[in-house]
């Protein structure tokens, strides 16, 4: 592992920040395998009920790094090489979608091409007053591996921004639903916690509903006298009597 991730649980919150300030938290494929394996550990762990995905540094990421030779790494000069590449970008920015936990982004400063992706794809987004979100990647040719942007903030505003790769502010992020939240840079990391804490409260929904199941699965295949004489009435006079026979007890 190239130690890129800052991993730490306290209060039934895993905090994930991408510690490569220099580069501009950007990604690279050993940082896209030791962030997705640091979600699958706090997914797994049963005393995490929340994720809090976060950059160190003034700006959460500038998206996939641009000096990692991805080329050789993929011989992308091969269509299946950059398939490859294409359908690791795609796996790794699903991560936090596909965690059975709410991931919650922690946006400063720039949010930038996969690095906006990964922030979209997270459950909840809340950015400082300074994020700039956008896909900047568009002016050299390139394209999302994951096009989620129009699923959040309509076709129209999709296109408006894909079309030329222009930044938007927080406030027209939150605007078009790009984002939950803004709030002042040095209150966003206390706001977005004090969320996490009340989300981790309730986290265990999942949980929950299995246990639903488990009662449930009882509760259906145990005869009852009124579940009886329901189906007496169904059987007799029909469906409809007896939804009316059910219902007539509740006048």
């Amino acid at each position: 592992m190239a130690d890129e991730i800052e991993y730490e649980v306290t209060e039934r919150i895993a905090q994930l920040r991408i510690n490569r300030s220099k580069a501009m938290n950007s990604i690279h494929p050993d940082l896209m395998a030791e962030l997705s394996t640091a979600i699958r550990r706090a997914d797994d762990d049963p005393e995490v009920h929340v994720l809090v995905l976060s950059g160190n540094g003034p700006h959460f990421g500038a998206g996939y790094d641009l000096k990692f030779d991805w080329a050789r790494h993929y011989s992308k000069s091969s269509p299946m090489g950059a398939r490859r590449m294409l359908t690791d970008c795609l796996e790794f920015e699903f991560t936090p979608w596909d965690c059975s936990k709410p991931v919650i982004a922690m946006v400063r400063g720039y949010c930038l091409a996969g690095s906006c992706e990964l922030a979209m794809m997270c459950c909840v987004t809340f950015a400082s007053e300074t994020a700039k979100f956008g896909e900047p990647e568009i002016r050299f040719s390139s394209a999302p591996p994951a096009l989620i942007m129009p699923w959040l903030v309509g076709l129209k505003k999709a296109r408006e921004m894909l079309y030329t790769g222009d930044l938007i502010d927080a406030e027209e992020a939150a605007r078009v639903g790009m984002i939950n939240r803004v709030f002042p840079d040095d209150r966003l990391e206390a706001e977005t916690l004090r969320y996490a804490r009340r989300a981790a409260a309730i986290a265990g929904f999942r949980q929950a509903l299995r246990y639903g199941v488990e009662s449930g699965a009882i509760l259906d295949s145990t005869e009852t006298e009124t579940s009886r004489k329901f189906d007496e009435v169904r059987e007799r006079d029909g469906l409809g009597a007896a939804i009316r026979w059910r219902e007539s007890q509740f006048d």
